[in-house]
C-alpha cells in the first residue's frame, strides 16, 4: 500500500450500519460542512422566531449560538493545519 494511500485511510472515519459501511473521508472537511449547516439552521431558526414577539427571547438564544458556533469554523480549520503539520513531513521543516 503506498504512503499516500495509507495517510488517506488515517483521515478517514467508519460508521457501521448492520451489514453497510459509511466512510468520511476528509473528517475535518466534513466536520466544518457539518457546522456551516448548523450555523445556517440557528440563524434561520432565530430569523423566524424575530417574528413573533413572544419568540424573541428565544429566537435571540439561536443567534447567540450560532455567532459562537462561527468562531468554531477557524478553530476546526486550525485543527486541521495541526494535525496535517503532525502528518505531513513538507509541514514538519517549518
Amino acid at each position: 500500500m503506498t504512503q499516500e494511500r495509507q495517510a488517506s485511510r488515517q483521515r478517514s472515519f467508519s460508521i457501521h450500519v448492520g451489514h453497510e459501511q459509511i466512510v468520511i473521508e476528509r473528517t475535518y472537511e466534513v466536520v466544518s460542512i457539518v457546522n456551516d449547516f448548523m450555523v445556517g439552521a440557528w440563524f434561520l431558526a432565530g430569523s423566524i422566531l424575530f417574528f413573533w414577539a413572544e419568540t424573541t427571547y428565544d429566537g435571540t438564544w439561536l443567534f447567540v449560538i450560532g455567532s459562537a458556533q462561527l468562531l468554531i469554523r477557524p478553530a476546526i480549520r486550525l485543527a486541521r493545519h495541526i494535525h496535517l503539520g503532525r502528518s505531513t513531513p513538507s509541514y514538519s521543516q517549518w
